[in-house]
């Protein structure tokens, strides 16, 4: 009786947790057979993209001549419309020919330099600016404000170029956004998505564990071949 009720308990436990976190055994499942399945390159956007060459620039002024008051930690050459710009400080854009100060970019010159980085034969259907995003956006924790390129297709490819400096920072399409849900689902992060430490993810890991190890429990102590040895011995 002792160990019919054990069985019993057992497989109340084990049916009770496949219940609870099958689904989200199935979310694991299929995020990870789309994981397995997808070029990284392509979920990265790498085939809307056209390779930049590099222009050599003359005639730049020292970044030291820009402004006496200036203190300078950090410094990096952008080119925007063919033009050369010193990035200082990571928060000021001065022209590198002339010294003024340029107050960010202009949606044209959003467009001119997304039209360097996507392939040509991509028609634009629009561009806005936006200010701010939550921790779900597409385009979470990068530059802002950014211009939004978007482009015609059944792809939805968007294009994301920094405002205060001209830089390309991402581009986002139909397949990334699938790839980033089920990247959500896999993880358990549904506050960041890239947390994979998170509490909820822990939990329901044990609990995996746990419902996986009653199932052979529950095997071991229902298998008549089990129970015939333990007779013999």
């Amino acid at each position: 009786m002792g160990k019919l009720r054990a069985r019993k308990k057992i497989r109340k436990i084990h049916r009770y947790l496949g219940l609870f976190i099958g689904i989200q055994f199935i979310m694991w499942t299929v995020s990870g057979l789309y994981f397995s399945w997808t070029d990284i390159d392509e979920i990265h956007g790498d085939h809307f993209r056209q390779e930049v060459s590099k222009t050599a620039f003359g005639e730049l002024i020292s970044p030291a001549a820009l402004d006496s008051t200036l203190k300078i930690s950090s410094l990096a050459l952008r080119e925007i419309n063919s033009k050369p710009y010193y990035w200082i400080n990571n928060s000021s854009l001065y022209d590198a020919q002339t010294g003024s100060l340029k107050d960010g970019i202009t949606p044209e010159e959003a467009l001119n330099i997304a039209a360097l980085h996507i392939k040509p034969e991509l028609k634009v259907a629009g561009i806005e600016k936006i200010e701010a995003t939550d921790a779900h956006h597409e385009y979470r924790e990068k530059l802002l404000p950014a211009y939004v390129v978007s482009y015609e297709g059944d792809d939805a490819l968007k294009a994301y170029i920094s405002v205060a400096d001209g830089t390309f920072q991402t581009v986002r399409h139909r397949d990334w956004r699938w790839f980033d849900f089920l990247w959500m689902t896999h993880t358990m992060d549904y506050e960041g998505r890239d947390d994979i430490n998170n509490l909820l993810l822990r939990i329901f890991s044990v609990l995996g564990l746990v419902t996986v190890l009653s199932g052979f429990v529950l095997w071991y102590i229902s298998s008549p071949t089990i129970r015939k040895w333990s007779r013999r011995k």
